[in-house]
């Protein structure tokens, strides 16, 4: 497991350098006390490993800007991935309060020849919800402006990049809003917002937080995490502890039934992530959430083995963590 004694850990992301695994993770003083304050407290650390079990910290990877930035508040959950030319691009979301006081969230991105000393594009930020497709503060009564988590990937034929982030629509019911918004890029550098490869749903959910699309074993996958409370009543009913969510797919480019999505975690884990071991196996990690007593935890899990269970993703044999 990845824990840190003196903070929280939460929301993550990996990086593999073909050596070593490369941990990206959001943390904050446990001196904060109570753990929701946590995400306006909120850096980039950074940690690597060889097995996904043992890790070794070392310095963090970004803070939050200055007050006049778009990351002036928090510098939350994104993805890494490495260019053609060999630059590494670390996409992130900057988080800070619009005028009145709610969260608004926007995607920029960091550079480094290394995966350890990172440089802030100066023309942060990149990407933003733009009223159209997706719902902004002036047209919700939803407790932010969410764009956030961005999953960058490259095209399955070779044409660019692809940016999956939380969002939400323009329309539809409050807690069945939550799409996955699109962009795309012939460089990681510009990027064109597209409609979103989700649709809200009266049988969806509020947000589909940190999304990741990945083929397991030959069949594409959604993750994304919601918690019930952002659920809609149809979800609730029928899964009062979903977490971690998967929906199957037949393209890692979608488009992705949203009411199609299963339970592979209960709400004592949050944040799944997939990734192959060396073994080149599909693992999950996610963050401890929800303890025996009911208040938040924080740290990650050691690998969890994932597979196909008909047309359902399962997690393998873990305390807590549903099985088919």
């Amino acid at each position: 497991m990845f824990d840190l004694a003196d903070s929280y850990v939460w929301d993550f992301w990996f990086a593999d350098d073909g050596d070593e695994y490369h941990l990206f993770f959001l943390y904050a003083s446990r001196a904060l006390h109570d753990p929701e304050d946590r995400h306006y407290r909120a850096s980039i650390g950074h940690a690597v490993s060889t097995d996904l079990v043992s890790w070794e910290r070392v310095a963090d990877a970004l803070v939050r800007g200055g007050v006049d930035d778009f990351d002036a508040l928090a510098t939350w959950t994104g993805s890494t991935v490495r260019r053609q030319d060999g630059t590494w691009f670390l996409f992130y979301t900057g988080s800070r309060l619009g005028d009145d006081g709610r969260n608004v969230q926007r995607v920029g991105y960091a550079t480094s020849d290394d995966l350890y000393t990172w440089h802030k594009n100066p023309a942060n930020p990149v990407l933003q919800a733009d009223g159209i497709h997706y719902e902004r503060l002036d047209s919700t009564q939803w407790h932010d402006e969410a764009f956030r988590d961005p999953w960058v990937f490259a095209d399955p034929d070779g044409d660019g990049w692809h940016m999956y982030v939380t969002a939400r629509a323009t329309h539809g019911s409050l807690n069945g809003r939550g799409v996955v918004a699109h962009a795309v890029s012939p460089d990681l550098e510009r990027w064109e917002l597209r409609p979103p490869v989700s649709e809200p749903s009266d049988e969806g959910f509020g947000q589909l937080e940190v999304t990741q699309v990945e083929e397991v074993d030959g069949r594409a996958v959604l993750l994304f995490s919601c918690m019930p409370a952002q659920a809609t009543e149809a979800v609730r009913v029928r899964h009062p502890r979903g977490a971690v969510w998967a929906v199957p797919a037949d393209s890692v480019l979608g488009p992705f039934d949203i009411s199609a999505a299963q339970p592979i975690t209960d709400d004592d884990l949050y944040v799944g992530r997939l990734i192959r071991d060396r073994s080149g196996a599909w693992q999950l990690l996610a963050f401890r959430n929800v303890g025996p007593t009911g208040g938040f935890i924080g740290g990650i899990t050691d690998p969890l083995p994932v597979g196909w269970d008909g047309d359902r993703l399962v997690v393998a044999q873990s305390t807590g963590v549903l099985t088919a």
